[in-house]
């Protein structure tokens, strides 16, 4: 996108623009007919979710599309224009149907096409071309290359994927720099009860870009932790921005950063045409940024649940409360990695967990109540399991910042004996009230990552509960969320985040990212910098400030890196602008002649034999042939 086109096209993209474009009251489909099958995902889904507005499709020859009404063209539409369009139409036909928009006073629009940036220079020419024309018309664009969205408070569906039922609505707002992904997020979500409050793709991000979407989050009730699948940051500035913004709101975010290899980097460069940047700088920018950076989909939507749903531990001390002492060992290393601490229970707490503990059993922490502290007093309907009195005292124990429990147990189904579905809802209704007002948070979680039934489902999400799918990830999921509550507030490197991000662009690619326009579009020229991160072993992010104008030939390294470490606070390393080619005509004027290295002799014991085996040829019984590059004939470490 050109310079003047960025700055025309953010007075369309403000907070007030977006919460217009996110919840419309009217839809029109342009290009919608019988023959659509995008057109046809959106009416299914709109029907789903509930959308109580008007949907309208627009054809200009097509007399029917699936029972909705069709009219030729949106100014056919001028007297009640739609709140929002999507453009089904193919990439000509785009900019007339933005012409169409502007005489109708319809201002927001998804388009669907592609062909733009993704396929190179001559598709980014084309889609300044239609962003010009949707600035001249008033209207806010979000793609192309775009499946659209699903509002789950409004229902407003505008998405041209299938929809699995049922939309949970909730408080994790998902931006996907992927359009496809979405279909797959969303079984994630179904199968875990994960609420949503709205989910996006965001295809090329020729005007609405994903920290646009970040701003929508950070001002929308509705959103209490942003998840992220990011190719690329397109605009490391405003993103850093974004994220104190975020920070400062408690509403953590979750990324999953792809292009860690550079195999991943072409395939981002590829789809959307998104340059990934170097990753070790990007994933220590998000770090110091305190964004929770994860390697899954599964925990992106696992650590966004539990932020979502949990109020955050305010301290590691964890108490364990299981029917198994198997799920206890898994739950122990999984800790352990994480950093959190599972201490002895209070006296007291011993003493009421042993009171209903079998003999054979033990009141520690992490705490087995084994398959009889489950099981038993199952035929009186006022007695409750032994993990449920283990709950009520852990509650109050002093020892504990939050409690890890795995006594839910939901079928598939409602159970054909009346007593024990009563009693198994009753509990339900216990623990919903117990959660409640526990003095500290009870986190819920189930030993396997299966996925919920829908009786289930329904079970926790009419109470307001949530079970998180399976002990490693839950573990995972946790250590992020105390990273973050650690970390927020000491949002103090912004600006070494963000030139970092800025810099990792122009390695990456040979780029310059182009401030405030957010796309990394023009040539670096003399102005490529070499960034050779030598990490420690808690990687830190340097300093790069103003490293586009330092000229070429600067490799900036990072010292020694500083901050909490025991927390995994942000670690800020300190810059050391370095002249490459200066110290190079520095080593080659005193540059010596190598000497010859000495061979050591074999030992003393093999000496003669291994001399006779080699002297006849033999390939040496007790070790593999020797490769260069591997053993003891290293190769020089890459300038």
């Amino acid at each position: 996108m050109t310079q003047a086109n960025y700055l025309a096209s953010r007075r369309l993209v403000t907070p007030g623009r977006l919460r217009e474009f996110f919840a419309p009251r009217s839809i029109a489909m342009v290009g919608a007919s019988d023959n659509s099958g995008w057109a046809r995902f959106i009416a299914a889904n709109c029907r789903l979710t509930g959308f109580g507005g008007p949907l309208t499709a627009v054809h200009p020859k097509a007399k029917s599309a699936f029972g909705l009404p069709v009219v030729p063209s949106l100014r056919d539409l001028a007297g009640e224009p739609p709140d929002l369009a999507f453009i089904l139409a193919p990439l000509p036909a785009v900019e007339s149907v933005l012409d169409d928009m502007g005489a109708a006073g319809v201002h927001s629009a998804i388009v669907l096409a592609s062909g733009y940036r993704e396929v190179g220079a001559a598709g980014r020419a084309l889609e300044d071309s239609m962003i010009s024309r949707a600035i001249a018309n008033d209207v806010t664009v979000l793609g192309p290359n775009c499946l659209g969205y699903l509002n789950a408070h409004t229902g407003a569906a505008p998405y041209s994927l299938t929809l699995p039922p049922p939309l949970t609505a909730g408080g994790v707002g998902i931006a996907l720099q992927s359009g496809a992904l979405a279909s797959v997020v969303l079984t994630f979500a179904k199968a875990h009860a994960i609420g949503l409050s709205v989910l996006t793709s965001v295809g090329n991000e020729s005007m609405m870009k994903t920290v646009d979407v970040i701003d929508y989050f950070v001002e929308d009730e509705a959103t209490k932790v942003i998840a992220l699948f990011l190719e690329e940051i397109g605009d490391p500035v405003r993103f850093a921005q974004a994220a104190a913004r975020a920070d400062a709101a408690g509403k953590p975010i979750v990324a999953l950063k792809v292009g860690s290899s550079p195999e991943g980097q072409q395939a981002a460069l590829a789809h959307t045409g998104s340059v990934a940047g170097d990753d070790a700088v990007v994933s220590a920018a998000l770090r110091q940024m305190n964004i929770i950076r994860v390697t899954s989909l599964e925990e992106l939507l696992t650590t966004a649940a539990l932020l979502a749903n949990s109020r955050t531990p305010r301290g590691r001390r964890m108490g364990v409360l299981s029917a198994s002492g198997g799920a206890c060992d898994i739950i122990a290393d999984a800790a352990s990695a994480q950093g959190i601490a599972i201490p002895d229970f209070a006296p007291a707490t011993e003493a009421a967990i042993a009171a209903v503990l079998p003999p054979f059993a033990s009141a520690r922490n992490p705490l087995d109540v084994t398959g009889y502290g489950g099981l038993a007093n199952l035929g009186t309907r006022t007695a409750r399991a032994a993990i449920d009195v283990a709950l009520d005292a852990a509650a109050d124990d002093p020892n504990l910042d939050f409690i890890l429990y795995t006594g839910l147990t939901l079928p598939a189904v409602r159970p054909p004996d009346e007593a024990m579905a009563t009693m198994m809802e009753s509990k339900l209704d216990w623990f919903a009230q117990r959660v409640a007002s526990s003095p500290v948070p009870v986190i819920p979680v189930s030993s396997t990552c299966v996925d919920l039934a829908g009786y289930g489902r329904e079970q926790l999400t009419s109470r307001g509960l949530y079970q998180l799918p399976g002990l490693n990830g839950s573990i995972a999921a946790i250590g992020n969320a105390l990273r973050w509550a650690e970390n927020r507030g000491s949002w103090w490197a912004a600006a070494d985040a963000m030139a970092a991000l800025d810099t990792a662009q122009a390695t990456t690619t040979g780029h310059a990212a182009v401030r405030g326009e957010g796309r990394v579009d023009e040539p670096a020229g003399q102005t490529e910098v070499a960034v050779r991160f030598r990490l420690p072993e808690q990687p830190g992010v340097a300093a790069l400030r103003e490293h586009q104008d330092r000229g070429p030939g600067l490799d900036v390294r990072p010292v020694r890196a500083r901050g909490d470490e025991r927390r995994g606070a942000a670690l800020v390393g300190v810059v050391q602008p370095v002249d490459v080619a200066a110290q190079r005509r520095e080593r080659q004027g005193r540059q010596q002649p190598p000497r010859p290295r000495a061979r050591r002799p074999p030992p003393a014991r093999l000496r003669q034999p291994q001399r006779d085996r080699h002297a006849r040829g033999e390939e040496r019984e007790d070790h593999e042939p020797r490769r260069v590059g591997a053993g003891g004939d290293r190769q020089a470490p890459q300038a």
